[in-house]
């Protein structure tokens, strides 16, 4: 597993979407992009934080902030989360493949049959991780886990990047 480090360079990325490709390196946000990898259309915490954020979208649009949210479901799963979260602000990404998300240091889980929501959880699947990264693709910011629970609310992110923004703060967290 890769451990990013902030002012380094981000792993590439391309991805397709539900409205086409989209690549990283090809993307020029106003001051970051932020990369939300969510674990799937099988998981209800995702549902609920995901649509959060679609709510939201605005808001991160105003101070400099393009989305994309992602994961590693098929085509297919990924218009059912659009249909059924109720999504119609995010790029939705799909696809990620092992190595994909493995270059960005998520910690990677083993399907273990129905979700409390019914919905068979894949073979292997991605856990969240959050990215904002700077339009010279390095990272500003990441928050990874080992579990579904316990995300950074967006609503905090929002008000910390207006900060950092505001303040010319660096990123973080750049020592080994």
């Amino acid at each position: 597993m890769n451990v990013l480090k902030p002012r380094q360079p981000v792993p590439a990325l391309e991805v397709e979407t539900l409205d086409g490709a989209w690549s990283l390196a090809d993307h020029d946000p106003e001051n970051f992009t932020m990369l939300v990898f969510y674990r799937g259309l099988h998981c209800p915490i995702c549902s609920k934080y995901v649509g959060e954020l679609d709510k939201l979208a605005g808001d991160f649009n105003e101070i400099g902030v393009s989305i994309l949210v992602l994961s590693g479901d098929d085509r297919e799963r990924a218009e059912q989360a659009r249909q059924d979260w109720g999504l119609g602000n995010l790029a939705i990404g799909y696809g990620v493949s092992t190595e994909q998300a493995r270059d960005w240091g998520l910690h990677r889980s083993a399907g273990r049959g129905l979700t409390s929501i019914g919905i068979e959880e894949p073979a292997e699947f991605s856990e969240p991780g959050l990215f904002i990264v700077q339009p010279d693709n390095t990272l500003y910011w990441a928050q990874i886990s080992t579990m579904p629970f316990a995300r950074p609310h967006f609503r905090e992110i929002i008000g910390a990047l207006k900060f950092a923004l505001e303040k010319d703060y660096p990123a973080r967290g750049e020592l080994s």
